[in-house]
């Protein structure tokens, strides 16, 4: 029976390498990754015993440990680390945003937590994985046939990496946000452990589907609304619902971050979150390299997308500072206008190397704004049609692009009820499932999960030991801007 991992991750599988990997990513270049091995041609059966034969060398209480290596690298310096290359002026910012609160500083450490995962045993099998798969990276959005589903919607970290992985992070991530809450331990808990039991049932279910029947299938974010047991959230999500779909996203954007300036549009200036950068404009040529760029952009879209594209025209450009985990990299919008004067936001967004790369090895691509697109349209079940890559001409930096909003609806995690939390995970862990089920075999995933709780408790376990390690990394953090080795920014 062919193994699913190359016999580098065979190795690590078998024997968590902390002597090796505990004080931070490797400094050489990253091998490449194999993209997962497709091992659905072999009979069910076999594929179902090759997944329970993988309990005997990581035994699914053992993937729910964490207890950090006596040498496990301070996490302020690979927070340090992975701020590298980004906008310094930014970088407090990042920080100060990482400081509100645990759950805040959560969503920007992938890095801090690549890291430990790598020094963990694991199963055995890889998946095309999301890589910052917590809890604010899943959502509703609009397909192109204008249906609105539910599913993962960040996609930056992607890279080939063992399935628990991303389980375990997305876990966590329901503890850290329950205690931001306020919930009791045993509401944090079973939160997570709805979590993976979700992933766990959805994930059998797909090993028992004809092959394209799970390809195809997506998660209907009304329908999984109107199941919701909350009316009140269930009300106030609904009305969200039909505002985002009765406005024009472009419009609304236009509204909002748009000034006409005589005949030409410009992009409001709002520093330091928008703004149009000086030292950039007054290159000489600038306005080439950014139609160079466009071109560029179009380049890697479909030809059928690509006429799409050029009925507009770049009327203006400008940085953007987004989220937590993407602050100080170069990130920005585009601003197009047709003939008629209909816009057309584009988000463009620098494509770094994974967090996930220094361990697991680099994906196939040589440019890091493609991998992000193959993750996305590999990963959702139906993705922007506007999703493309480009190189910057005077850094070289690589970015992806895509629509700046598209009738997208977030979690409001902060009013959830301990009740809520436990539906919203139990529609993550599905979403997630379905995800990895497109790159990797459900059947020997299913077959190391088992049908018994097992792998559910042992999700439960790991998501409050490590919340507690997200807790003392971000005390680090705090004590690291009080000594002034940090600067961070807190009004913005």
């Amino acid at each position: 029976m062919k193994s699913a991992r190359p016999a580098r991750s065979r190795a690590r599988a078998a024997t968590p390498a902390r002597a090796t990997r505990s004080r931070g990513p490797k400094t050489t270049a990253p091998a490449e990754a194999r993209l997962p091995e497709q091992s659905h041609g072999e009979p069910h059966p076999q594929r179902l015993a090759h997944g329970r034969g993988l309990r005997e060398r990581s035994p699914r209480r053992a993937i729910g440990r964490w207890s950090p290596a006596g040498t496990r690298a301070d996490p302020i310096d690979l927070l340090v680390a992975s701020g590298a290359g980004r906008i310094p002026e930014l970088l407090p910012i990042r920080y100060g945003r990482m400081l509100a609160s645990p759950f805040a500083f959560y969503r920007g450490a992938a890095a801090i937590m690549a890291h430990d995962l790598s020094t963990l045993p694991c199963t055995g099998i890889d998946v095309v994985a999301c890589g910052d798969a917590h809890l604010v990276n899943f959502g509703g959005f609009a397909t192109p046939e204008r249906r609105l589903v539910f599913d993962i919607n960040d996609f930056d970290e992607v890279a080939v990496a063992p399935w628990e992985w991303d389980v375990r992070r997305l876990v966590t991530s329901f503890v850290v946000a329950a205690r931001a809450n306020a919930f009791r331990p045993d509401q944090a808990r079973e939160a997570a452990i709805a979590c993976a039991r979700a992933y766990r049932e959805h994930m059998a279910r797909y090993s028992e589907m004809p092959v394209l029947e799970a390809y195809y299938e997506s998660i209907d974010l009304k329908a999984m609304i109107l199941g919701a047991t909350d009316a009140d959230l269930k009300s106030a999500t609904l009305r969200r619902i039909r505002k985002a779909q009765a406005e024009s996203a472009h419009l609304k954007e236009y509204t909002r971050l748009a000034v006409q300036k005589g005949e030409a549009p410009r992009i409001r200036d709002e520093p330091p979150l928008v703004y149009h950068d000086p030292d950039l404009q007054r290159q000489e040529g600038f306005e080439a390299l950014a139609r160079a760029m466009l071109d560029d952009y179009i380049s890697s879209l479909p030809a059928e997308r690509r006429l799409l594209v050029q009925r507009y025209r770049l009327a203006d450009v400008a940085i953007k500072v987004v989220g937590v985990g993407s602050v100080g990299t170069y990130c920005g919008i585009a601003l197009m206008v047709s003939g008629a004067g209909d816009p057309l936001f584009l988000q463009f967004k620098e494509a770094r190397p994974s967090v996930l790369e220094a361990y697991c090895g680099r994906m196939p691509m040589r440019h890091h704004g493609e991998r992000v697109v193959f993750g996305q349209r590999l990963l959702q079940a139906s993705s922007d049609i506007f999703l493309g890559w480009m190189t910057g001409r005077l850094s070289g930096r690589h970015f992806y692009v895509r629509q700046l909003r598209d009738a997208k609806i977030k979690p409001v995690v902060e009013v959830m009820r301990p009740g809520n939390l436990v539906a919203y995970a139990g529609a993550c862990g599905w979403a997630l499932a379905r995800a990895h089920k497109r790159s990797a075999d459900a059947v020997r995933i299913t077959g190391y999960l088992g049908a018994g709780d097992a792998f559910d408790l042992a999700m439960g376990r790991f998501a409050a030991a490590y919340a507690d390690q997200n807790e003392r990394d971000h005390a680090a953090l705090l004590a690291a801007v009080r000594s002034g080795r940090l600067e961070a920014r807190l009004d913005v």
